[in-house]
């Protein structure tokens, strides 16, 4: 039997990606838990820590789906435009710096760099 939780179904509901709302935060408690679901904002008004969370837990459904993360599929998910890649480039470049995602393969070119969950 495969055990599902709260935060499972809340992680693999696109619904927040889908409206480009920063991923939920989620807050372990000794005796409870905590979840924090926010609005839509724009990317510049998204703190760096929930940037890079959200950052992860793409990686982590792309992984899922048998894909990975890009530039483009992240710009997609924070609802940005392709001006912005810069920005996508340095917000996945301190994801990986923190240990949080890494490249498929990483002899790829930049261009065509996919990452995953550092733990896959």
């Amino acid at each position: 039997m495969i055990r599902v939780s709260c935060q499972d179904e809340l992680v693999t509901d696109s619904n927040f990606e889908m409206l480009y709302m920063p991923a939920p935060r989620i807050e372990v408690f000794q005796d409870s838990t905590r979840v924090t679901q926010f609005s839509q904002m724009e990317f510049s008004n998204i703190p760096m820590d929930d940037k890079l969370w959200s950052c992860y837990l793409h990686a982590c459904m792309m992984f899922i789906q048998g894909d990975g993360l890009t530039n483009a599929s992240l710009r997609k998910r924070f609802g940005v435009q392709d001006s912005l890649s810069g920005s996508i480039s340095r917000l996945i470049k301190e994801a990986v710096g923190k240990g949080l995602i890494k490249p498929l393969d990483p002899d790829t070119a930049p261009r065509y760099m996919k990452y995953i969950p550092a733990w896959a």
